[in-house]
């Protein structure tokens, strides 16, 4: 008899727990599903999300708290100052962009509605190619600056190259330079720890921040929120604006393992004091100090130089402002799009674009990697290739070194460079800043660049990709699903 009491408690017991176990698991996944709802745009984003969290029980909603969610309110944006920087971009002014094709004059409209910040005239921009090109300028600005250094990084590593910047801070700051570096929590974080850091802290009169550190010191490369800017500016006068990170990597280009390819820009001239306001918004927001340097910068310009304008971009600004620039150019496109990025796994909406362009007997080419840093990514961008070869898109495949550079380039004289690479994360996730330029001249320069990059590629051609094995072509769009939720 005691037995049977026993067992019939035990029944109950277990019947109860999993009743209250099923009450919290719906209740948790209908709470968590309205989130969702309420906060995700995109279809399928929030239709994933949703699925993860019933299909997942309990998982799908720690998941979804520590990597769907956005928590970053951004206080550079109430910190920065809320009037335009410039006047209104005027068309007719000194006929500058009266010059421009009207495909052109239609694309400042569209991106100034999306973004709007406007045109600075009288720019100098120079591409760097490598840190063989671009360090050598870096390090002699550095040496001779006179007021304040800007640095901000997504990686910036402790070796043998970067020893050279640490001995030009201090050389700077002997001469009475301010210098602030912000640097971004997980970019440069090793396992458990950023050796740049100790040596930077070692440096009076140099003051530096990490961007969200995380809680886990164990670098996680899928992360969310990261502050992708490159950023250097010198006494306000000189900037240096791109996509290449601080490391020894970026010299040791005949290295077929370690090396990395990349590119980065001078800049001269008012556009300067956009890229400012990036780094002020950036480093208020992470140290929560106001930074009240002043420049004289010359705001006057000269018909011969460039129009350009900084658009910066993140998790916090909800319109996508640099995918969506990016959409609206390819479809502003006459005559040819050249695309030069590390990662190529943008969403539907660019892709189709993207094919829409070819069809239409636009030139496109696309030059990428064929063996990037992270082998999943290979394989998803791969996926990709069938629709686009079918369309008339010419892709290239460049061997190693890893090319890390970006160009974007529209009817060989739209250009949009910068921090972004062409995927979710880029678009969606992290911190980025470009620069939008209208010049003929640039464009050549860039094009010549990408075009000797061809000559270390491949082409590809549809039959590869025809013929490839099932069982591939399942691994390929199997990985392509790993793209990040937004």
């Amino acid at each position: 008899m005691n037995n049977i009491f026993f067992n019939l408690t035990s029944f109950i017991n277990f019947d109860l727990k999993t009743l209250l176990t099923t009450i919290i698991y719906i209740t948790l996944s209908i709470l968590t599903s309205i989130h969702i709802l309420l906060n995700k745009d995109d279809v399928n984003s929030a239709g994933g999300w949703i699925a993860l969290v019933f299909l997942s029980p309990f998982i799908g909603t720690i998941l979804y708290i520590f990597l769907g969610i956005n928590r970053v309110k951004r206080k550079g944006f109430r910190l920065r100052k809320t009037k335009n920087l410039f006047e209104k971009c005027n068309f007719n002014k000194d006929n500058i962009l009266n010059n421009l094709q009207t495909n052109h004059k239609q694309l400042i409209v569209f991106g100034y509605n999306v973004y709007q910040q406007n045109f600075t005239f009288g720019n100098v921009i120079n591409p760097l190619q490598n840190g063989t090109e671009a360090y050598p300028e870096m390090l002699k600005e550095i040496k001779n600056s006179k007021k304040e250094i800007l640095i901000s990084s997504y990686i910036f590593d402790y070796d043998n190259e970067t020893k050279k910047f640490i001995e030009n801070f201090k050389i700077a700051i002997k001469n009475g330079v301010k210098i602030k570096i912000l640097i971004d929590g997980i970019g440069s974080l090793k396992f458990f720890h950023r050796s740049i850091e100790k040596k930077l802290a070692k440096i009076n009169g140099l003051e530096f921040a990490i961007f969200l550190p995380p809680q886990i010191p164990i670098t996680l490369p899928f992360v969310n929120l990261r502050n992708h800017r490159k950023i250097i500016i010198i006494d306000g006068k000189i900037a240096f604006f791109g996509g290449m990170n601080l490391s020894k990597h970026n010299v040791l280009i005949n290295d077929l393992k370690n090396g990395i390819l990349d590119l980065t820009f001078k800049i001269e001239g008012p556009v300067i004091e956009q890229i400012i306001e990036v780094f002020k918004s950036d480093w208020e927001f992470t140290t929560g100090k106001t930074i009240n340097s002043k420049y004289n910068i010359d705001k006057n310009f000269k018909i011969s130089e460039i129009p350009a304008r900084i658009i910066q971009d993140g998790p916090d600004n909800k319109t996508g402002s640099i995918e969506l620039i990016i959409h609206g150019a390819i479809n502003s496109a006459t005559k040819k799009i050249l695309i030069v990025t590390p990662y190529f796994l943008p969403e539907n909406n660019i892709l189709t674009a993207i094919q829409i362009a070819a069809m239409k007997n636009i030139n496109v080419e696309i030059i990428i990697p064929k063996k990037s840093d992270c082998y999943f990514i290979n394989l998803a961008t791969e996926a990709n290739f069938i629709k686009l070869l079918n369309c008339g898109v010419k892709i290239y495949q460049t061997n190693l070194p890893f090319d890390h550079s970006k160009i974007f380039i529209v009817d060989d004289e739209w250009i949009f460079v910068g921090s972004s690479n062409w995927d979710v994360r880029s678009f969606k996730l992290n911190f980025e800043s470009n620069i939008e330029i209208f010049s003929k001249s640039l464009a050549k320069k860039l094009t010549d660049i990408a075009e000797e990059k061809k000559k270390n590629a491949k082409q590809v051609t549809i039959n590869e990709y025809k013929n490839i094995p099932l069982i591939k072509r399942i691994r390929n769009n199997a990985c392509r699903l790993l793209t990040p939720y937004s």
